[in-house]
């Protein structure tokens, strides 16, 4: 086991006994990367959030079960996974499904002359970047739920294909040629349709105007524009694998990653320091 293996199993052993501080330095150390993984597989910031406090008791009320046979954020990561492949309370859920054709005709029918009293006081370079995060996030979409966490599991989150694997409950091998075919089918999107591939393609700067129209843009509400990002030093270093990677995943790997909401933070905060904690941690 490495230093960071045994940590976390030092925490766990203190919050099963009780501990209210290791239990939330504990789910401090993953509920970042649990708000990301739910915001890529839901498309929306509000939704994530709702999912990241579920997943996170769910972490909680199930800590006592950990085995210790894989890496704690292993454990969490299925956990995640599982509850989200099952999600069906998110805004996509709820409508039909999406589809890299319909997607790909909206993309091409979508454009309207940007008009500067429709943004509100907004600076254009803002608006642009809002649209851009929106428009990827929807994209991941137009994949069935496994498809898509496949995808964002191996290509935004560059996690080890022997881990994905014990995360789907699939062979590494079946994982890397099923991510081969999603690939595959995102680059063709991608360089079809998409000005971040192919310059001469779809430019989010372009479809400010048609978004704020069409209500998927909302200069009062910026939602990707509020989050707070995870900082350079910390967050994952993807410049070797973008080296290797086709210019369509690394659109997808260069992505920001989020801090989860301060809600969250609080959230826990009241769940850990509430009358009824040893009740849901099974102590009472």
């Amino acid at each position: 086991m490495n230093n960071k293996t045994d940590d976390a199993n030092e925490k766990i052993e203190l919050a099963l006994n009780g501990d209210k501080q290791a239990l939330e330095l504990l789910l401090g150390s993953v509920q970042d990367m649990v708000y990301n993984l739910s915001l890529r597989m839901l498309g929306n910031p509000h939704d994530a959030e709702d999912a990241t406090q579920e997943i996170l008791i769910k972490t909680m009320t199930g800590l006592s079960s950990f085995r210790k046979e894989s890496a704690f954020s292993t454990w969490v990561y299925r956990i995640a996974t599982n509850y989200l492949l099952n999600y069906k309370n998110s805004f996509f859920a709820k409508q039909p499904p999406l589809s890299f054709e319909f997607y790909g005709a909206d993309i091409e029918a979508g454009f309207l002359r940007n008009n500067p009293g429709m943004m509100n006081g907004v600076d254009e370079e803002i608006l642009t970047h809002e649209l851009k995060m929106s428009c990827t996030n929807v994209m991941l979409q137009c994949f069935d739920p496994e498809s898509r966490l496949i995808y964002v599991l191996g290509i935004m989150f560059k996690v080890d294909s022997k881990v994905c694997g014990e995360i789907l409950r699939i062979t590494p091998e079946a994982y890397r040629q099923r991510l081969s075919r999603i690939r595959q089918k995102m680059a063709g999107f991608l360089k079809q349709y998409c000005g971040l591939a192919s310059p001469e393609k779809c430019n989010c700067q372009k479809r400010i105007g048609y978004a704020i129209t069409n209500h998927r843009l909302n200069p009062a509400n910026l939602e990707y524009h509020q989050l707070e990002k995870v900082d350079e030093d910390v967050a994952l270093d993807y410049l070797a694998a973008i080296e290797e990677m086709d210019m369509e995943s690394a659109i997808f790997a260069k992505l920001p990653s989020y801090r989860s909401p301060q809600n969250t933070k609080d959230f826990l905060q009241n769940i850990l320091f509430s009358e009824n904690m040893a009740t849901i941690m099974g102590q009472a």
